[in-house]
């Protein structure tokens, strides 16, 4: 089975089999509980083809966590929007918002016209504010110890904090069949004060054979939106860590908790599962630097050719 086919068939078991569910976000869910599949890395990068994918979003996403960073004004730099909704709804249900309602995006937005204009035009001008006005981006653009912070600088109890990815990497050059090979990004302390508690809880390496593989555990996947890119992007990282370590790469294993598919949804994935998948494209990291120095255009993935994209409202 290629790469693509097994994320297709967890698609196509949730709308026959899933569980009806409510959730946070009221939309609604057809839902199961405790799904794995495992990606060959060396077959592909499994980056899907039956709808397109925006890898450079994957990527900045993605060093924008391995540098530590919570703050958003990164990710728009490089015309990355996927966070914006979180540091949005925070501010738009502040008091310093002073605009007109934009609470209920995702359910008013899809039968009223006006208020999508309304609401695209304020969310336009608050990530104009983060990129243009330093003190509004420190204020509404941080979105607390989410992924990055957690993964760079988990704080410790007697003060200071804990790398997790330099110490990950270090135990992988040093001690390769440790079984604790681990980060985590769950810390109930932070839950609170975090936009978003951390969908992809934790991952753990596993060294064989001069090949490295990866599990993530994800507590919540969304998964016409969001599991794609997690796919991608823990592929991405697993790549990154055996590169560094000297490594060749093997699997990326995905176990999702509740893995989800929303209401507002199950058109597009009708849709995605009429279309036929395509050989997947190849990773192409094209400078020696460190993981820590890489930048946005040393990485890009070749020969990926797409079904169009399926547009859908994202669940906040």
């Amino acid at each position: 089975m290629m790469n693509e086919d097994k994320y297709l068939v967890m698609a196509k078991d949730i709308m026959e089999n899933g569980h009806e569910k409510t959730d946070r976000t009221n939309t609604g869910t057809k839902s199961i509980f405790g799904y794995q599949m495992h990606f060959d890395l060396q077959e592909s990068f499994p980056l899907l083809t039956t709808k397109k994918i925006p890898f450079g979003l994957i990527k900045s996403e993605l060093l924008w966590f391995l540098h530590g960073d919570t703050n958003i004004k990164y990710l728009l730099e490089h015309n990355n929007h996927i966070w914006d909704e979180w540091a949005f709804k925070k501010y738009i249900e502040s008091d310093e918002y002073t605009g007109p309602d934009m609470t209920d995006f995702g359910h008013r937005s899809l039968n009223d016209q006006e208020f999508a204009v309304q609401y695209k035009e304020q969310k336009n001008l608050f990530c104009k504010n983060i990129l243009e006005d330093e003190e509004f981006s420190k204020k509404w653009g941080d979105l607390g110890n989410v992924y990055g912070s957690q993964w760079r600088h988990w704080l410790k109890r007697d003060g200071g904090f804990i790398d997790q990815i330099k110490n990950v990497i270090e135990q992988i050059k040093k001690t390769p069949d440790s079984r604790r090979l681990l980060v985590s990004a769950w810390n109930p302390e932070d839950i609170p004060d975090m936009a978003l508690p951390p969908c992809h809880t934790m991952f753990q390496f596993y060294v064989n054979d001069g090949k490295l593989s990866c599990q993530l555990y994800q507590r919540s996947g969304d998964v016409f939106l969001g599991v794609p890119f997690n796919i991608a992007s823990y592929s991405l990282l697993t790549h990154l860590i055996a590169r560094e370590c000297g490594l060749e790469v093997g699997e990326f294993v995905h176990t999702l908790g509740d893995a989800h598919i929303y209401s507002n949804h199950f058109d597009q994935v009708n849709e995605q599962l009429t279309r036929t998948p395509k050989a997947g494209p190849k990773l192409e990291i094209t400078s020696d630097k460190s993981i820590f120095d890489l930048d946005f255009d040393d990485i890009k993935v070749v020969d990926y050719n797409p079904d169009g994209a399926i547009k859908a409202p994202v669940a906040v």
